[in-house]
């Protein structure tokens, strides 16, 4: 039976490379950004509960315009029992009663335009790390899996050491290249199994891969 090749790829990818340095390194990384993000978001946090503290006057006000506004109206109601001039003394403590409300709703604004803010600055302050993460060092993380499983398969096959010294020669510093063999492009196309070998080997080492099967 056939075996999925997607269950093949998924089997090869490789989350931290073979060699201790590299994989050390990787580690230390990861856990840096760990670290990094769980910082700024308690950091945003924090910042959003400061700003929060600025909508406590607005509360008060709220509180003690809405009592006011309630305490009037009931005086209110009860002077316009009086006989006569009920309707006439009504009348201030209506219009004290609306300015009270009036208190009220610009402490609710108040509320409302802090907590605005307090959300603005959160996502402010998270854009930069996160974007940091998100478009630094997550696509770095994912190319490097995705170039160490798939040597690792090239490495597993019959002709995977010939791709491998390919890619070598493709993207490995030019220094290294002529420590193999002053014309190691030539000796690669002639088939020699030496260079062959070693440009595969430094193309694994170049990963933090062991160049051993």
């Amino acid at each position: 039976m056939p075996r999925r090749p997607g269950r093949g790829t998924l089997s090869r990818v490789k989350i931290y490379a073979d060699r201790f340095p590299t994989a050390l390194r990787q580690l230390l990384t990861d856990l840096l950004v760990v670290v990094w993000v769980y910082a700024a978001i308690r950091f945003a946090l924090w910042l959003h509960d400061l700003v929060e503290k600025l909508a406590v006057p607005g509360e008060k006000l709220e509180g003690a315009g809405g009592g006011l506004a309630d305490n009037l109206a009931d005086a209110g109601g009860k002077v316009a029992r009086v006989p006569l001039v009920g309707d006439e003394l009504t009348g201030p403590f209506t219009k004290a009663a609306e300015a009270a409300r009036a208190v009220a709703e610009a402490g609710r604004d108040q509320q409302e335009l802090v907590g605005q803010l307090a959300l603005a600055l959160t996502a402010a302050v998270l854009v930069f790390p996160l974007g940091l993460v998100l478009f630094g060092w997550l696509p770095l993380r994912v190319r490097w899996m995705r170039r160490a499983g798939a040597a690792k398969a090239l490495a597993a096959a019959p002709a995977g050491r010939d791709l491998l010294a390919l890619r070598a020669l493709a993207g490995q510093p030019l220094a290294k290249l002529n420590r193999i063999a002053p014309d190691v492009a030539e000796a690669w196309r002639r088939g020699d199994d030496e260079t062959v070998d070693a440009l595969a080997a430094l193309e694994l080492r170049g990963l933090g891969l062991r160049t051993g099967r």
